[in-house]
């Protein structure tokens, strides 16, 4: 039997479970490390100047790609998410491979967004109080492995300072009960995942790894960031 633990779902009592053509889908005890709502996670105090000018990108890794991806497409300004591997090298960058855990990838998110509308620390913040829980190292729920790791991967100095300086004023906040082990990264190069990989979760809305996954933490950005939503 597949074990996942959903992550993000405070609606759902610790000792219930879902069970879905006989997998077994367990909440976690996220909610039991973070001390605020997502709405008041802060805001950036160090972040990129928004401004016209060509789009920037970013790679982010919070465990499965599906569900980062997800997350993201959501958002006004972003202009592009692609799932695919950083971390490691041309040769091993397949899910196969990557899925072995023997890598040095992780599965990231490649967001591209238009810094005149979105910035850096704003994706940041939805990064930590949604997308994942950076406070699990080598793991989201029960994806356990170094490719689950939650990293930024950052195209330049200025993404580097700003995501050095957020962890730290989260930090500062004691927004989380344990510590964040967010690893930061140079983006040294970003490899596309296969094809069935890209937009999966709006593809198979009704998988249940997408239903009891990507799905709630999608909708706790609706509940909490209405305002940061593309307008369709």
């Amino acid at each position: 039997m597949w074990i996942w633990s959903e992550q993000f779902n405070s609606a759902t009592p610790p000792s219930t479970a879902a069970r879905w053509g006989g997998l077994l889908f367990l909440p976690s005890a996220y909610d039991q490390t973070v001390n605020v709502t997502p709405e008041r996670f802060p805001e950036a105090a160090v972040d990129e100047r928004a401004a016209a000018g060509p789009e920037r990108a970013v790679a982010l890794a919070g465990g499965c790609f599906w569900c980062v991806e997800a997350v993201y497409k959501q958002l006004e300004g972003v202009t592009a998410v692609t799932n695919g591997y950083a971390g490691g090298t041309a040769e091993t960058a397949d899910y196969r491979t990557v899925c072995s855990g023997t890598t040095d990838h992780a599965e990231s998110v490649e967001v591209r967004y238009d810094p005149e509308r979105i910035t850096l620390g704003r994706i940041l913040k939805v990064f930590f109080s949604i997308a994942h829980d950076p406070t699990q190292r080598d793991r989201q729920g029960n994806d356990v492995g170094r490719q689950y790791r939650s990293a930024i991967f950052c195209a330049d100095e200025e993404q580097r300072r700003v995501a050095e300086a957020y962890i730290r004023q989260l930090d500062a906040a004691k927004v989380f009960d344990a510590p964040i082990v967010t690893e930061l990264a140079a983006l040294d190069r970003f490899y596309r995942a296969e094809e069935h990989h890209q937009d999966y979760a709006a593809r198979h809305p009704l998988e249940p790894y997408i239903l009891f996954t990507a799905r709630p933490k999608v909708e706790k950005l609706k509940k909490h960031f209405g305002a940061l939503l593309a307008r369709r």
